[in-house]
């Protein structure tokens, strides 16, 4: 049996390269290729072709749901693992929609991530139990407001936003980096289904939020 083609995506040198100095020890697993970026990624998928794609999410230059949907029209037989530290609904329901095959978390080992790679080569998804936990919240509580799908470090967020605070000023209030704060907007606009921060901080004000500040 030829071994399964694997193309790795992530921005962060030592985690990719990490991962594929373990698949390295996979006799069944060749490593055709690496990319720090979707954008790289997705070109780099289309001229590699590669079995399986192991894909991380939030990426600058491309995020992992922008590369999946280049790459599944490009090559609609390949399977995307996604391997991320994210969970919320906001990212995997888009992430599976866009062609993920499979949704992992960092937090798995290197030899779940291995067999994840040689379940998807035998068209075997996997999907991680906090993942699929919020999938299933998801389906149960579909009348919740808004907010109430935002997690504990969101809120802060939010309440940040409410009051005034620029991106810069929330980094330094809550001892975050600047990345992690504009992942964070991202997902409190998304959730709240609002365009911008000013809708979000009347969102905070009208729902009553800003109390959690006094």
């Amino acid at each position: 049996m030829e071994p399964i083609r694997v193309l790795v995506v992530d921005d962060h040198d030592v985690v990719r390269k990490g991962i594929i100095t373990y698949l390295l020890t996979e006799d069944d697993i060749d490593i055709v290729g690496e990319a720090s970026s979707g954008n790289e990624g997705a070109k780099v998928a289309k001229d590699l072709s590669p079995d399986v794609i192991l894909m991380d999410l939030m990426m600058e230059n491309g995020t992992g749901i922008d590369a999946t949907e280049k790459i599944m029209k490009d090559l609609p037989n390949a399977k995307i693992i996604i391997l991320t530290s994210y969970y919320d609904d906001e990212k995997v329901f888009p992430a599976l929609e866009a062609g993920a095959f499979s949704y992992m978390l960092k937090t798995s080992s290197a030899e779940e991530i291995s067999t994840a790679i040689k379940k998807a080569a035998k068209g075997e998804n996997v999907i991680e139990p906090k993942v699929a936990g919020a999938m299933m919240n998801r389906i149960r509580t579909p009348d919740r407001m808004p907010h109430e799908l935002l997690t504990e470090r969101e809120l802060e967020v939010l309440i940040c936003i409410g009051n005034g605070l620029t991106n810069n000023e929330i980094s330094e209030k809550l001892f975050i980096g600047i990345k992690t704060v504009k992942t964070h907007v991202s997902n409190i606009l998304s959730k709240l289904d609002v365009q911008d921060r000013t809708q979000a901080a009347v969102y905070a004000h009208r729902n009553g939020l800003m109390k959690e500040t006094n």
